[in-house]
């Protein structure tokens, strides 16, 4: 195989959309504010060079929103990057798509600390769980990650910090991890905080002995077991779907698959396995849908259909249907927009947080990481996904969750774990070999895939 090269870094200023995603752009000399309806929704328009600027008057209460706003000047800049180029993730076909304001929290939002962006601590902090004990030893384990960006050897004696921390805070705290485990998952639980005192002490060595190279990969080791206990703490499935979906494929738990990509023209690159884990705690309709149509070999054979520094996008099927038509229904089968929340039980269906006015609500799953993935639909309707899916190839920098302009807007259920910067090199035309559900399938309720046709 020939060499591959690193990934790219992308910005929004480097894209530039087609005809499916909004057709309109800032011009580069000029934007203007255009109104300022409150702190949450603000809209932003082009000014153009050729148009005259018209004064006016600001009222009392415009001035001190205003006033708010100037204070952070960071937020409209990140709010001025952000409309320069808006995707709009609908069905392929669609001739004309509109404008989207995005929706922006208050200021003390846009300013508040950086993102997550590793897929992992996304999904472990996305667990319907409450153990602070058990957190308290996924923090510093994570935190290693910030301590490796230092240089020389500060770095190794930051690691030792975090490693002391982490021993320390399962040493104390192991009892109280134990007793959030489920009663069903108890011996796996403890077999896997076993494994991570032992893992911990060789940890502790690996820094001793300045072996530099040896921490990151054992880093990963460790916080597999976290996850793995902190997945055996979900006692059953946590809420009830509502009655109208409850029929439908359902994914009640977590599940991961295999998606290996045969890539055509590319020097750097023959083919890849991405592997991707599906969360169905937080999106169970989106997660169901999308497994059952893995288990029909809905996507094997089927090409990239949009690979444009933004986002890769699968899914639409030859024909003039937009999505998966049932055999047993002959019909499109669609479903709703399913956004979870924290602080919420169970997800909002059928509406985007900027239609139930959650304007400072933040997704269980952002589109924070690069490989987020997600559900396309039609714009103008929130229930009309099917089988169109893609992935983000971008990481949250700047802005936090749900003051972009996806977060709220399109339902997440999965991230890519392994080889997700390889995303950036696939094209359109490359073909999707085959997708398969290597862990979880027993958590799939009401499989369509096993009724003949």
């Amino acid at each position: 195989m020939a060499t591959i090269i690193s990934c790219q870094q992308y910005s929004f200023s480097q894209f530039k959309w087609t005809q499916k995603f909004v057709s309109h752009k800032l011009p580069s000399n000029c934007v203007k504010l255009s109104s300022l309806r409150n702190a949450s929704a603000q809209q932003f328009k082009p000014l153009c060079s050729g148009e005259k600027s018209t004064s006016f008057e600001l009222k009392d209460e415009q001035k001190d929103r205003f006033s708010s706003i100037k204070k952070s000047a960071i937020s409209i800049a990140l709010a001025i990057g952000l409309v320069t180029g808006i995707p709009e993730f609908g069905f392929f076909g669609q001739a004309n798509a509109a404008a989207i304001a995005p929706a922006l929290p208050d200021v003390s939002v846009l300013i508040s600390g950086p993102p997550i962006k590793d897929p992992g601590a996304l999904l472990r902090y996305a667990l319907p769980i409450d153990n602070k004990a058990i957190r308290e030893v996924q923090k510093p384990l994570e935190d290693i990650t910030d301590s490796l960006k230092v240089a020389g050897v500060k770095a190794l004696d930051s690691v030792e910090r975090n490693v002391r921390q982490a021993s320390r805070a399962l040493k104390e705290g192991r009892t109280l991890v134990v007793g959030g485990l489920a009663k069903s998952k108890v011996d796996d639980g403890i077999e896997l905080l076993n494994k991570l005192e032992s893992g911990l002490d060789e940890l502790q060595k690996i820094v001793e002995d300045r072996n530099r190279d040896a921490i990151a990969p054992k880093q990963k080791e460790l916080l597999n077991y976290v996850g793995g206990v902190e997945e055996d703490m979900v006692d059953g499935f946590p809420y009830e779907v509502p009655e109208e979906y409850r029929n439908m494929p359902l994914l009640k738990g977590r599940a991961a698959v295999d998606m290996k990509v045969k890539v055509k023209d590319n020097p750097n690159l023959n083919e890849c396995v991405f592997h991707i884990v599906l969360d169905g705690y937080n999106a169970p309709v989106t997660a169901g849908n999308f497994v059952d149509l893995v288990q029909r070999h809905f996507y094997d054979g089927m090409e990239i259909q949009r690979a444009d520094g933004f986002v890769v996008q699968t899914g639409d099927p030859e024909g003039p249907a937009d999505g998966f038509i049932d055999p047993s229904t002959e019909k499109t089968r669609t479903i709703p927009l399913e956004i979870m929340v924290n602080g919420e039980k169970a997800p909002f269906y059928g509406e985007t947080l900027e239609e139930l006015g959650l304007y400072k609500a933040q997704t269980k799953l952002p589109f924070n990481a690069f490989g987020t993935m997600a559900m396309a639909r039609d714009e103008f309707e929130n229930n009309s996904a099917s089988s169109q899916v893609f992935w983000l190839l971008k990481e949250s920098e700047l802005t936090p969750s749900n003051a972009n302009i996806l977060d709220g807007r399109y339902a997440v259920f999965g991230y890519v774990m392994e080889n997700e910067d390889f995303l950036a090199d696939l094209k359109v035309g490359d073909v999707i070999e085959s997708m398969q559900v290597v862990a979880g399938l027993d958590n799939l309720v009401n499989p369509s895939y096993k009724i003949a046709g």
